[in-house]
C-alpha cells in the first residue's frame, strides 16, 4: 500500500458520524494495532459537544445503540454553550448534573438507555475558556496582541497539554474514561469535550496507543479535528473580524487548531515523568493489565 493509501484508509477508518449539530464526531473504528487487530466500528466514539444536537442528530445516536456518553467541559463551559443533549435522558436531569464542578453520573432512565458521566477536566493555570473571554471583552488591539501574539496562544496550548498528564486530577479524570470503556458492557460509549480537540484528542491518543495503535496513526487520528471543523474555525474568525470584536482575529487560530506539537508535548512530558507508556499507564494512570485486556475485549475485533 502506498503512503497516500495508507493515509486515506486511515481518513476512511475515522469516519464522520454525521451529526450536524456536532460536526468533529467520529467513530474510532477502523484502526489497526500492532497485533493485527481492528477497533470495532461503532464501539468507541469521539466528539465535540453535544449541546448543539438536533432531534435528527439525537436519532441517529440512539441508532447506534450507545451506552455511555462521558462529558469533559468545564462547569463554566456547560454555563456558556449549554448541557448536553443526549438520547433518553431528560434535559433538565442533565443541566442539574452537568451544572457541577465536580465529578457526577446521570444513571440511564431505561435498561437500553444512556448514562452520562460529567468528568470534568479544568486547568486553571491553563483557562483556554477564559484567555478567549478575556480577548474577545477588550477590543484593544494591543492587549489582545500581547495575550495571544508572538507565540503566546501556542505556548498556553502547549502548557495545557503537559497538564494534561502532570496534574493529578486530571489524569485521574482521563483514567476514568478508559476505565468505564474497559468496563462489561461499556460500549458503545461517546467521550467529548468543546471542540472535541484537546482533552478528547489526548483521550484519544492515551487510547489507541495502549491498544497497540502505531503513533503516526494517532497523530493522523489527532489532526483530523482541523479537516473537520475547518468551516466553522474560518466562520468564527470571520465573524469575530466583522463584528469588530478582533482586529486580528487569526491570533487565535494557535487556539482552535489542532497541532501536532501540542499532543507531541504530551508524550514528551509522559517520557519526562516515566520510563515510558507502559510506566505512565500503571504509575500515572493507576490503570492494570485487567483494564487492558477490558478494553480489548469491548473494543477490537476477535
Amino acid at each position: 500500500m502506498t503512503e497516500q493509501q495508507t493515509e486515506t484508509a486511515v481518513f476512511q477508518a475515522a469516519r464522520s458520524l454525521g451529526l450536524f449539530g456536532a460536526v468533529n464526531a467520529r467513530d474510532l473504528g477502523g484502526y489497526r494495532t500492532a497485533g493485527g487487530r481492528l477497533l470495532r466500528p461503532g464501539a468507541v466514539l469521539r466528539s465535540d459537544g453535544l449541546n448543539r444536537l438536533t432531534d435528527e442528530d439525537l436519532a441517529l445516536l440512539a441508532a447506534l445503540g450507545l451506552r455511555q456518553v462521558v462529558d469533559l467541559r468545564s462547569l463554566e463551559e456547560v454555563r456558556e454553550a449549554g448541557p448536553d443533549r443526549v438520547p433518553g435522558l431528560p434535559v433538565a436531569v442533565i443541566a442539574d448534573a452537568e451544572h457541577s464542578a465536580t465529578a457526577i453520573t446521570v444513571e440511564r432512565a431505561a435498561p437500553d438507555g444512556v448514562t452520562l458521566h460529567h468528568l470534568p477536566v479544568f486547568a486553571a493555570d491553563f483557562d483556554i475558556f477564559a484567555a478567549l473571554r478575556e480577548a474577545l471583552g477588550d477590543r484593544s488591539p494591543e492587549k489582545q496582541r500581547a495575550l495571544l501574539g508572538d507565540g503566546r496562544a501556542g505556548a498556553m496550548m502547549t502548557g495545557l497539554y503537559r497538564w494534561f498528564v502532570t496534574d493529578r486530577i486530571a489524569r485521574e479524570r482521563f483514567s476514568a474514561v478508559l476505565r468505564l470503556l474497559a468496563a462489561p458492557g461499556g460500549a458503545p460509549l461517546l467521550f467529548h469535550c468543546s471542540a472535541g480537540k484537546d482533552r478528547t484528542g489526548w483521550t484519544a491518543a492515551v487510547l489507541l496507543t495502549a491498544l497497540g495503535v502505531d503513533r503516526e496513526t494517532v497523530f493522523t487520528d489527532y489532526l483530523l479535528t482541523n479537516e473537520r471543523s475547518a468551516a466553522i474555525v474560518a466562520s468564527i474568525v470571520e465573524s469575530f473580524r466583522a463584528r469588530g470584536l478582533m482586529h486580528e482575529p487569526e491570533l487565535l487560530l494557535p487556539v482552535f487548531r489542532a497541532e501536532r506539537c501540542y499532543l507531541e508535548a504530551a508524550f514528551e512530558e509522559v517520557e519526562s515523568g516515566w520510563s515510558g507508556f507502559e510506566a505512565f499507564w500503571t504509575d500515572g494512570l493507576g490503570l492494570d493489565d485487567e483494564v487492558l485486556a477490558g478494553l480489548r475485549a469491548n473494543l477490537l475485533e476477535p
